[in-house]
């Protein structure tokens, strides 16, 4: 079969319709400019459907035993940082912060009493020491007559009996003075001893600050607020029921939120903290929110899994790994977010 008819008459088409030719020409070009246009525009973004909204949430739980008396709050009520979401009943906590706030005056009762028994003993010492110096000048008066009485003995100016007056006087003198010495020594020998139990005083004061310090904390707890700002959900609490501490009793959520992405590893390449993200939220398809790259995480997600992939043994097959991405809105979003939620962000790179 001869083509060159064929040809002749594919090559003689431009000439027969230049029109219809010059149409197809230029929608040829169009669509390789859109072509190109959209791969220039698509290399500037990086996007996966691997994202949900993250949120920081809380357990709250009791730390003391008690029956609650009041749930202030309902499921999902919106609470500001500070309100009171239930009370645990508090009387028995109310009665030992009382019984410790007693054994603290106490204790200060005990040191005030003490510190006025050494002013006292002072007084006392004081009083002593002024015996000494009476006792010392009576003393030394008594030395000087026994030595004048025997020098006038051996003159024979004074008789025996006066003599021996003399030195009795003077042995008197000095036991009066080594009474007051002693009387001295153990004023201030009670002085040391009243001491040590003002120290004991002052231990037995930090002991009862303590515990009524440790009483203070436990009726704080008795009320439970919020920690921030957000809602409170999954409320198993209930008035009448006895907690125990530890115990889960609801779970708050923070207003707090951002966006954990999934990102594969071939798409970190240009990657960067602070670049701009628009963000579609599955749960409101008609709006688009916008934030920014806040960080990577310093490993893939399956290194902190619980059971991290171990390559080293086995057959080893390799598979693209996700990298965990934070992303942060540029505003708090003005419509109801809560952790789970899907999301599709899309990352300007270039």
């Amino acid at each position: 079969m001869d083509d060159r008819p064929q040809k002749s008459n594919l090559l003689g088409f431009p000439r027969r319709h230049p029109y219809w030719t010059a149409a197809i020409v230029l929608l040829l070009l169009l669509v390789a400019m859109g072509v190109a246009i959209w791969w220039l525009n698509t290399r500037q973004y990086e996007s996966t459907d691997d994202a949900f909204i993250d949120a920081r949430t809380v357990t709250v739980s009791a730390e003391i035993a008690g029956r609650i008396t009041d749930v202030a709050v309902t499921d999902n009520q919106p609470v500001r940082k500070g309100d009171v979401l239930l009370r645990i009943d508090d009387s028995d906590y109310r009665a030992s912060l009382s019984q410790a706030d007693a054994g603290v005056a106490a204790a200060q009762a005990d040191i005030t009493n003490v510190a006025a028994q050494i002013e006292a003993q002072n007084a006392k010492i004081d009083a002593a020491q002024k015996q000494v110096v009476l006792a010392q000048a009576a003393l030394d008066f008594a030395k000087a007559e026994d030595q004048r009485n025997r020098e006038l003995l051996t003159k024979g100016t004074v008789t025996q009996q006066q003599a021996q007056q003399a030195a009795s006087t003077l042995r008197q003198d000095q036991a009066t003075l080594d009474s007051a010495e002693a009387d001295v020594a153990a004023a201030k020998s009670q002085v040391t001893v009243l001491q040590a139990q003002t120290k004991s005083g002052e231990a037995k004061l930090h002991q009862a600050q303590a515990s009524r310090d440790q009483a203070r904390t436990a009726l704080t707890r008795t009320t439970i607020t919020a920690p921030v700002a957000g809602r409170a959900t999954s409320i198993s609490a209930a008035i009448g029921t006895y907690t125990q501490p530890g115990q889960v009793l609801m779970m708050f959520v923070p207003n707090e939120v951002w966006v954990k992405a999934n990102f594969k590893e071939t798409q970190l390449d240009r990657m960067r903290t602070g670049q701009p993200v628009d963000i579609d939220i599955d749960a409101y398809p008609d709006k688009t929110f916008h934030g920014h790259v806040d960080s990577l995480q310093a490993g893939s997600g399956t290194a902190f899994s619980l059971l991290p992939a171990e390559n080293a043994t086995g057959n080893f097959v390799k598979v693209v790994q996700r990298v965990p991405v934070k992303i942060v809105f540029e505003n708090p979003p003005d419509v109801l977010l809560g952790p789970g939620l899907s999301v599709v962000p899309t990352v300007k790179v270039r």
